[in-house]
């Protein structure tokens, strides 16, 4: 496929997602800047959902970067226990708040390079904040949900995040790469699960290019089920 063509594509794509997805949107809880950077930290390997059962407790005892970065690290680490890998994490977060005050006079920077200096923060959590927090596009979010995605609906043939990421920057204009994740994620949350793509559900199902593999698949299923219980059945007599 051609660049012109895939750029023609990831248009369609994107028009058809926003109008079954008008909502789509960061689903971490959060108020502000400061909130949005912990919660994403604390997102990794790590479903959103578990994460927002946790950040009401931590955001109240932490409203501020001078709150968190003058706490007691076994404290931090009793209120995000049930997060995965908790103990890394928490010392990510303190030295994170330290850091913030101890550079930006406790203030969410602004620039990729800034962000990704901070413990606990790497270049798809900085695109969360910027494009989340600050409106600030800076490149696109590729979680397992947009890799996965990207290469199913043909936009990518990359595995690797930053190489996918860069294939989709190019695909579409700067102002929708924020949007673009979120639909992404949307779609891979919603509709095109995993491990059971609702492929009659989906408004992409004409326009996708692994529509037919899922299809073949899904024919199978059923028959090879029919042929194993068939087989056992006839070992028994």
């Amino acid at each position: 496929m051609t660049k012109t063509k895939k750029r023609e594509l990831a248009a369609e794509i994107f028009q058809r997602l926003q109008s079954v997805h008008p909502d789509a949107h960061c689903e971490l809880n959060h108020s502000n800047p400061f909130e949005l950077l912990l919660a994403t930290i604390l997102s990794a390997q790590c479903t959103d959902a578990r994460v927002n059962i946790v950040t009401p407790e931590l955001f109240r005892r932490y409203p501020t970067a001078e709150a968190l970065a003058s706490a007691e690290l076994p404290e931090i680490e009793d209120t995000i226990k049930s997060i995965n890998f908790f103990r890394n994490k928490s010392k990510s977060l303190l030295g994170c708040a330290q850091m913030l005050l101890e550079r930006h006079d406790g203030e969410v920077p602004r620039t990729v390079e800034e962000l990704s200096d901070l413990p606990g923060v790497g270049r798809k959590t900085a695109n969360v904040v910027l494009g989340n927090a600050f409106g600030i596009n800076t490149g696109i979010v590729v979680d397992t949900h947009v890799k996965r995605t990207a290469k199913i609906l043909g936009l990518t043939s990359q595995t690797d995040p930053e190489k996918v990421e860069r294939d989709l920057m190019t695909l579409f204009p700067t102002e929708q790469w924020t949007d673009v994740s979120h639909l992404l994620i949307f779609l891979g949350r919603r509709t095109c699960n995993a491990r059971k793509p609702q492929c009659d559900l989906c408004n992409l199902k004409d326009i996708c290019v692994s529509k037919d593999k899922f299809l073949r698949a899904r024919k199978k299923a059923p028959g090879g089920t029919k042929s194993r219980v068939a087989g056992r059945a006839s070992k028994r007599r």
